[in-house]
């Protein structure tokens, strides 16, 4: 199946850019002079997505605002000429088409993907986090979505890491079967050194498909927050092996 739909997990506190983050999501940090959200957009719908799906949470109004139709500017800007400004303001609200979830507890990156699930119509799906930008003449997305139309398997975007800092990431453990393809045997959150021998680190892109959902609802809440990763890893129980791409030079 074509994937044309994304998730974009935005519900996050954003407590790592704080103060920048205590009156504004952490989505609309500018980076030059788009912001954060709207390059993950861009680069979703470069890869072919047509529905952008975010998952949101309280104070992060400003994102709707922003891909919605801003008609008091829009007058502003047609008053006083400013045609350029006024056709770059009127694109962002026609670039997909958007739907909006609540995520209404703070339960884990794999909670918010359940948050949409009754949108996915059970097929592969998108996934992007504003932790990672990624650019690229081939949009990082595009390149993942290739690797899944080979292979129909999960795919997620890795970075070589130094080995000193692998407890910051997610880790996978694979085997390579080209230069910039392996197939995943484990994936561990965070894990200590001395617990992995691996430095390839997730990013956040992934094309997931319906038994990732599968699993993700068979995982029971008991105060800890139901991740993503914890999914991946007992699917991968299950499955000989899951499929990944790696984009950044190696370290």
């Amino acid at each position: 199946m074509k994937i044309r739909k994304a998730i974009l997990p935005v519900a996050g506190l954003g407590t790592r850019f704080l103060p920048a983050t205590k009156a504004q999501p952490k989505e609309m940090l500018p980076i030059v002079d788009k912001p954060i959200i709207q390059h993950l957009v861009e680069e979703a719908i470069a890869s072919g997505i047509k529905e952008i799906i975010f998952v949101t949470g309280r104070g992060k109004r400003a994102i709707e605002d922003h891909f919605d139709y801003a008609a008091e500017l829009e007058q502003h800007l047609s008053v006083n000429g400013k045609k350029e400004l006024l056709k770059t303001v009127r694109e962002i609200s026609n670039m997909a088409k958007f739907t909006y979830v609540r995520q209404k507890e703070q339960k884990g990156d794999g909670d918010a993907l359940l948050a949409a699930s009754h949108l996915i119509n059970n097929e592969p799906i998108a996934v992007l986090y504003g932790d990672d930008l990624v650019f690229n003449n081939v949009p990082c997305l595009k390149q993942l979505i290739d690797v899944f139309e080979k292979y129909n398997d999960p795919v997620i975007a890795l970075e070589k890491v130094p080995r000193k800092e692998v407890s910051k990431y997610g880790i996978i453990e694979g085997i390579k079967v080209s230069p910039r393809l392996y197939e995943i045997k484990r994936a561990i959150e965070k894990p200590k050194l001395s617990e992995t021998k691996s430095n390839l680190a997730i990013v956040g892109k992934y094309i997931i498909t319906p038994e990732v959902f599968d699993e993700l609802r068979k995982i029971n809440f008991k105060g800890k927050e139901i991740r993503l990763i914890d999914a991946l890893g007992n699917l991968l129980k299950k499955k000989a092996c899951l499929r990944i791409s790696i984009f950044r030079q190696e370290i």
